[in-house]
Protein backbone atom coordinates (compact mmCIF):
# COMPACT_ATOMS: atom_id res chain seq x y z
CA UNK A 1 0.00 0.00 0.00
CA UNK A 2 1.01 3.68 -0.83
CA UNK A 3 -0.51 7.06 -0.17
CA UNK A 4 -1.15 9.21 -3.16
CA UNK A 5 -3.30 12.01 -4.23
CA UNK A 6 -5.81 10.99 -6.46
CA UNK A 7 -7.99 13.50 -8.74
CA UNK A 8 -11.15 12.19 -9.27
CA UNK A 9 -14.33 13.69 -11.14
CA UNK A 10 -18.39 13.01 -10.71
CA UNK A 11 -20.60 12.87 -12.74
CA UNK A 12 -21.22 16.25 -13.47
CA UNK A 13 -17.70 16.89 -14.37
CA UNK A 14 -16.63 18.35 -11.08
CA UNK A 15 -12.91 17.35 -9.55
CA UNK A 16 -11.85 16.94 -6.14
CA UNK A 17 -8.31 15.87 -4.98
CA UNK A 18 -7.87 14.07 -1.70
CA UNK A 19 -4.87 11.73 -0.42
CA UNK A 20 -5.86 7.98 -0.82
CA UNK A 21 -3.99 4.66 0.23
CA UNK A 22 -3.77 2.71 -2.95
CA UNK A 23 -2.54 -0.88 -3.45
CA UNK A 24 0.25 -1.72 -5.44
CA UNK A 25 -1.73 -3.32 -7.94
CA UNK A 26 -3.12 0.27 -9.01
CA UNK A 27 -0.10 1.20 -10.31
CA UNK A 28 -0.16 1.68 -14.20
CA UNK A 29 1.87 -0.27 -16.76
CA UNK A 30 6.38 0.09 -16.76
CA UNK A 31 9.42 -1.32 -16.57
CA UNK A 32 10.31 0.41 -13.27
CA UNK A 33 9.04 0.73 -9.79
CA UNK A 34 10.64 4.13 -7.92
CA UNK A 35 9.89 5.03 -4.39
CA UNK A 36 9.43 8.67 -4.71
CA UNK A 37 10.89 10.93 -2.28
CA UNK A 38 10.19 14.48 -3.85
CA UNK A 39 8.21 16.45 -6.44
CA UNK A 40 7.32 19.94 -7.26
CA UNK A 41 4.35 22.15 -8.46
CA UNK A 42 4.10 23.32 -11.79
CA UNK A 43 1.61 25.57 -13.73
CA UNK A 44 0.44 22.11 -15.48
CA UNK A 45 0.28 20.41 -12.17
CA UNK A 46 -2.01 23.20 -11.28
CA UNK A 47 -4.24 22.51 -13.96
CA UNK A 48 -4.34 18.59 -13.55
CA UNK A 49 -5.17 19.21 -9.77
CA UNK A 50 -7.96 21.16 -11.16
CA UNK A 51 -10.27 20.53 -14.36
CA UNK A 52 -7.61 19.23 -16.62
CA UNK A 53 -7.77 21.23 -19.04
CA UNK A 54 -7.77 18.28 -21.59
CA UNK A 55 -4.38 17.28 -20.00
CA UNK A 56 -6.13 14.89 -17.99
CA UNK A 57 -7.07 11.85 -20.12
CA UNK A 58 -8.70 9.29 -17.50
CA UNK A 59 -10.32 10.09 -14.02
CA UNK A 60 -9.34 8.68 -11.02
CA UNK A 61 -6.14 10.04 -11.86
CA UNK A 62 -2.58 10.89 -9.92
CA UNK A 63 -0.77 14.12 -11.03
CA UNK A 64 2.59 15.29 -10.47
CA UNK A 65 4.62 16.07 -13.96
CA UNK A 66 8.32 15.17 -12.35
CA UNK A 67 9.69 13.36 -9.31
CA UNK A 68 13.01 11.98 -7.99
CA UNK A 69 13.36 8.82 -5.97
CA UNK A 70 14.84 5.33 -5.79
CA UNK A 71 14.29 2.29 -7.79
CA UNK A 72 12.22 -0.46 -6.11
CA UNK A 73 12.06 -2.80 -9.11
CA UNK A 74 13.04 -2.86 -12.67
CA UNK A 75 12.53 -5.14 -15.82
CA UNK A 76 15.35 -2.72 -17.83
CA UNK A 77 19.16 -3.28 -17.03
CA UNK A 78 19.75 0.13 -17.51
CA UNK A 79 18.14 0.42 -13.67
CA UNK A 80 18.72 -1.92 -10.95
CA UNK A 81 16.60 -1.32 -6.67
CA UNK A 82 19.00 1.26 -4.58
CA UNK A 83 19.61 3.45 -8.36
CA UNK A 84 18.64 7.33 -7.72
CA UNK A 85 16.35 8.69 -10.72
CA UNK A 86 15.02 12.26 -11.41
CA UNK A 87 11.64 12.36 -13.70
CA UNK A 88 10.57 14.89 -16.20
CA UNK A 89 8.02 15.11 -18.67
CA UNK A 90 6.92 12.52 -21.32
CA UNK A 91 2.95 13.69 -20.25
CA UNK A 92 3.98 11.76 -17.11
CA UNK A 93 1.04 13.09 -14.42
CA UNK A 94 -0.88 14.06 -17.59
CA UNK A 95 -1.70 11.07 -18.93
CA UNK A 96 -0.20 9.02 -17.05
CA UNK A 97 0.00 8.52 -13.25
CA UNK A 98 2.91 11.13 -12.22
CA UNK A 99 4.77 11.69 -8.76
CA UNK A 100 2.13 12.85 -6.32
CA UNK A 101 2.69 9.28 -4.32
CA UNK A 102 4.88 7.31 -2.53
CA UNK A 103 5.24 4.95 -5.31
CA UNK A 104 5.40 5.74 -9.20
CA UNK A 105 5.55 2.89 -12.00
CA UNK A 106 6.80 4.88 -15.17
CA UNK A 107 8.80 3.44 -18.62
CA UNK A 108 12.67 2.93 -18.01
CA UNK A 109 12.94 5.19 -21.31
CA UNK A 110 11.71 7.91 -19.33
CA UNK A 111 14.13 7.92 -16.51
CA UNK A 112 17.54 9.71 -16.24
CA UNK A 113 20.28 8.73 -13.40
CA UNK A 114 20.02 11.43 -10.53
CA UNK A 115 23.38 13.68 -11.43
CA UNK A 116 26.03 13.06 -8.67
CA UNK A 117 26.38 15.80 -6.23
CA UNK A 118 22.25 16.57 -6.25
CA UNK A 119 19.91 15.17 -3.61
CA UNK A 120 16.36 14.02 -4.47
CA UNK A 121 15.33 17.21 -2.50
CA UNK A 122 17.51 19.88 -4.64
CA UNK A 123 16.63 17.37 -7.95
CA UNK A 124 12.85 18.68 -7.08
CA UNK A 125 14.00 22.24 -6.56
CA UNK A 126 15.70 22.12 -10.02
CA UNK A 127 12.61 20.23 -11.68
CA UNK A 128 10.94 20.63 -14.62
CA UNK A 129 11.05 24.53 -14.26
CA UNK A 130 14.53 24.16 -13.72
CA UNK A 131 15.29 21.99 -16.06
CA UNK A 132 13.24 23.71 -18.40
CA UNK A 133 15.29 27.16 -17.70
CA UNK A 134 18.55 25.46 -18.37
CA UNK A 135 17.02 24.11 -21.66
CA UNK A 136 16.70 27.88 -22.75
CA UNK A 137 20.18 28.85 -21.04
CA UNK A 138 21.71 25.84 -23.78
CA UNK A 139 19.59 27.33 -26.72
CA UNK A 140 20.61 30.81 -26.04
CA UNK A 141 24.19 29.92 -25.76
CA UNK A 142 23.95 27.85 -29.25
CA UNK A 143 22.80 30.60 -30.72
CA UNK A 144 25.64 32.96 -29.95
CA UNK A 145 24.44 34.41 -26.58
CA UNK A 146 27.64 34.89 -24.54
CA UNK A 147 28.38 37.15 -21.11
CA UNK A 148 29.29 40.53 -22.07
CA UNK A 149 26.70 40.66 -24.82
CA UNK A 150 24.27 43.08 -22.63
CA UNK A 151 21.21 42.43 -20.54
CA UNK A 152 19.37 39.57 -20.83
CA UNK A 153 15.64 39.67 -19.97
CA UNK A 154 14.12 36.87 -18.32
CA UNK A 155 9.71 37.18 -17.75
CA UNK A 156 7.79 36.09 -15.45
CA UNK A 157 10.89 36.05 -13.01
CA UNK A 158 9.55 35.26 -10.08
CA UNK A 159 8.14 32.04 -11.16
CA UNK A 160 9.52 28.70 -11.05
CA UNK A 161 11.28 28.59 -14.70
CA UNK A 162 11.94 32.31 -14.40
CA UNK A 163 13.87 32.15 -10.52
CA UNK A 164 16.46 29.38 -12.33
CA UNK A 165 16.47 31.26 -15.19
CA UNK A 166 17.52 34.25 -13.36
CA UNK A 167 19.78 32.44 -10.85
CA UNK A 168 21.99 30.22 -13.78
CA UNK A 169 22.57 33.24 -16.09
CA UNK A 170 23.85 35.53 -13.17
CA UNK A 171 26.36 32.73 -12.25
CA UNK A 172 27.33 32.94 -15.71
CA UNK A 173 28.06 36.60 -15.93
CA UNK A 174 25.38 37.86 -17.68
CA UNK A 175 23.49 41.08 -16.48
CA UNK A 176 19.98 39.93 -15.57
CA UNK A 177 16.88 42.58 -16.19
CA UNK A 178 13.98 40.62 -14.10
CA UNK A 179 10.28 41.30 -15.06
CA UNK A 180 7.57 40.84 -12.52
CA UNK A 181 4.03 42.16 -11.87
CA UNK A 182 4.89 41.86 -8.07
CA UNK A 183 7.03 44.69 -6.65
CA UNK A 184 7.33 42.76 -3.51
CA UNK A 185 9.38 39.85 -5.39
CA UNK A 186 12.23 42.51 -6.05
CA UNK A 187 14.62 41.81 -2.76
CA UNK A 188 14.14 38.07 -3.75
CA UNK A 189 15.55 38.52 -7.46
CA UNK A 190 17.74 40.55 -6.73
CA UNK A 191 19.29 37.72 -4.02
CA UNK A 192 19.20 35.38 -6.73
CA UNK A 193 21.33 37.92 -8.80
CA UNK A 194 19.04 40.28 -10.91
CA UNK A 195 20.41 43.36 -11.38
CA UNK A 196 17.40 45.18 -13.09
CA UNK A 197 13.73 44.89 -11.94
CA UNK A 198 11.41 45.98 -15.03
CA UNK A 199 8.10 46.18 -14.11
CA UNK A 200 4.78 43.87 -16.53
CA UNK A 201 3.18 47.33 -17.19
CA UNK A 202 6.83 48.16 -19.25
CA UNK A 203 6.56 45.56 -21.46
CA UNK A 204 3.10 44.66 -21.48
CA UNK A 205 1.42 47.00 -23.98
CA UNK A 206 1.49 45.91 -27.87
CA UNK A 207 2.84 49.29 -29.81
CA UNK A 208 2.42 49.90 -34.02
CA UNK A 209 6.21 50.28 -34.26
CA UNK A 210 7.84 46.99 -36.41
CA UNK A 211 10.72 47.81 -33.92
CA UNK A 212 12.03 49.64 -31.38
CA UNK A 213 15.60 50.41 -30.29
CA UNK A 214 18.06 47.75 -29.82
CA UNK A 215 17.99 46.59 -25.66
CA UNK A 216 18.17 42.99 -25.08
CA UNK A 217 21.08 40.46 -26.02
CA UNK A 218 18.71 37.62 -25.08
CA UNK A 219 15.35 36.49 -23.02
CA UNK A 220 14.08 33.71 -21.51
CA UNK A 221 10.52 33.95 -21.66
CA UNK A 222 7.73 32.63 -20.03
CA UNK A 223 4.52 34.87 -21.10
CA UNK A 224 4.18 35.04 -24.42
CA UNK A 225 1.25 36.98 -25.78
CA UNK A 226 1.62 40.21 -26.52
CA UNK A 227 4.95 41.39 -24.05
CA UNK A 228 6.45 38.47 -26.26
CA UNK A 229 5.63 40.43 -29.14
CA UNK A 230 6.91 43.35 -27.69
CA UNK A 231 10.42 42.04 -26.72
CA UNK A 232 10.86 40.65 -30.44
CA UNK A 233 11.39 44.28 -32.06
CA UNK A 234 14.00 45.25 -28.90
CA UNK A 235 16.21 42.70 -29.42
CA UNK A 236 19.71 43.47 -30.59
CA UNK A 237 20.96 42.38 -34.24
CA UNK A 238 21.31 38.48 -34.28
CA UNK A 239 19.56 38.01 -30.58
CA UNK A 240 17.02 35.38 -29.42
CA UNK A 241 14.15 34.65 -27.10
CA UNK A 242 13.45 31.21 -25.61
CA UNK A 243 9.98 30.89 -25.36
CA UNK A 244 8.88 28.26 -22.57
CA UNK A 245 5.69 29.69 -21.83
CA UNK A 246 2.42 31.07 -22.37
CA UNK A 247 1.27 32.71 -19.17
CA UNK A 248 0.38 35.83 -21.46
CA UNK A 249 -1.59 34.19 -23.34
CA UNK A 250 -0.87 31.84 -27.18
CA UNK A 251 -1.60 34.16 -29.31
CA UNK A 252 1.88 36.35 -30.58
CA UNK A 253 0.75 39.62 -32.84
CA UNK A 254 4.67 39.98 -33.87
CA UNK A 255 5.49 41.28 -37.73
CA UNK A 256 8.41 40.00 -39.30
CA UNK A 257 10.48 43.44 -39.85
CA UNK A 258 12.57 41.93 -36.77
CA UNK A 259 13.76 38.77 -38.29
CA UNK A 260 14.53 40.15 -41.36
CA UNK A 261 16.32 43.40 -40.73
CA UNK A 262 18.08 42.19 -37.01
CA UNK A 263 17.87 38.43 -38.32
CA UNK A 264 16.43 37.84 -34.58
CA UNK A 265 15.55 33.89 -33.29
CA UNK A 266 12.36 32.79 -31.61
CA UNK A 267 13.48 29.51 -30.01
CA UNK A 268 11.07 27.26 -28.95
CA UNK A 269 11.58 25.35 -25.88
CA UNK A 270 10.31 21.91 -25.50
CA UNK A 271 10.87 19.65 -22.06
CA UNK A 272 8.58 17.04 -22.21
CA UNK A 273 10.43 14.83 -25.09
CA UNK A 274 13.87 16.14 -25.10
CA UNK A 275 16.13 13.48 -26.32
CA UNK A 276 17.97 11.09 -23.63
CA UNK A 277 21.77 12.66 -24.28
CA UNK A 278 20.43 16.28 -24.19
CA UNK A 279 18.28 15.97 -20.74
CA UNK A 280 21.80 14.17 -19.24
CA UNK A 281 23.59 17.57 -20.50
CA UNK A 282 21.17 20.02 -19.18
CA UNK A 283 21.26 18.05 -15.70
CA UNK A 284 25.08 18.33 -15.72
CA UNK A 285 24.96 21.91 -16.94
CA UNK A 286 22.71 22.05 -13.90
CA UNK A 287 24.79 20.94 -10.97
CA UNK A 288 27.76 22.87 -12.13
CA UNK A 289 25.69 26.33 -13.51
CA UNK A 290 23.29 26.60 -10.42
CA UNK A 291 24.42 27.70 -7.39
CA UNK A 292 22.67 25.67 -4.61
CA UNK A 293 22.99 28.22 -2.20
CA UNK A 294 20.84 30.30 -4.61
CA UNK A 295 18.44 27.06 -5.35
CA UNK A 296 18.06 26.94 -1.62
CA UNK A 297 16.83 30.38 -1.25
CA UNK A 298 13.95 29.31 -4.01
CA UNK A 299 12.28 26.50 -2.01
CA UNK A 300 9.13 26.40 -0.45
CA UNK A 301 8.06 22.82 1.69
CA UNK A 302 5.08 21.29 0.66
CA UNK A 303 2.90 18.15 1.66
CA UNK A 304 0.77 15.89 -0.58
CA UNK A 305 -1.80 17.44 1.68
CA UNK A 306 -0.95 21.13 0.44
CA UNK A 307 -1.13 20.02 -3.13
CA UNK A 308 -4.97 21.27 -4.09
CA UNK A 309 -4.53 24.52 -2.91
CA UNK A 310 -0.77 25.25 -4.06
CA UNK A 311 -2.46 24.49 -7.13
CA UNK A 312 -5.02 26.94 -7.24
CA UNK A 313 -2.21 29.31 -6.28
CA UNK A 314 0.11 28.65 -8.83
CA UNK A 315 -2.22 29.10 -11.51
CA UNK A 316 -3.20 32.48 -10.12
CA UNK A 317 0.50 33.36 -10.28
CA UNK A 318 0.78 33.40 -6.38
CA UNK A 319 3.77 30.92 -6.44
CA UNK A 320 7.18 32.65 -6.03
CA UNK A 321 10.16 30.34 -6.67
CA UNK A 322 10.15 26.49 -6.35
CA UNK A 323 8.10 24.46 -4.04
CA UNK A 324 9.60 20.97 -2.81
CA UNK A 325 6.88 18.71 -2.21
CA UNK A 326 7.93 15.63 0.28
CA UNK A 327 5.88 12.48 -0.45
CA UNK A 328 6.52 11.17 2.53
CA UNK A 329 5.41 13.61 5.07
Amino acid sequence: MFNALVVEKDAEGRTSAAVQELADDRLPEGEVTVAVAHSTVNYKDGLCLGPGAGLVKTYPHVPGIDFAGTVEASDDPRYKPGDKVVLTGWHVGERHWGGYAERARVRADWLVPLPDGLTTRQAMAVGTAGFTAMLAVMALEDHGLTPGDGPVLVTGAAGGVGSVATAILANLGHEVAAVTGRPETEAYLRDLGATRIVPRADLAEAIKRPMESEVWAGCVDAVGGEMLARILGQLKYRGSAAAVGNAGGIAVPANIIPFLLRGVNLLGIDSVRQPYPNRIRAWERITRDLPMARLEAMIRPATLADLPGLGRDILKGQVQGRVVVDVTA
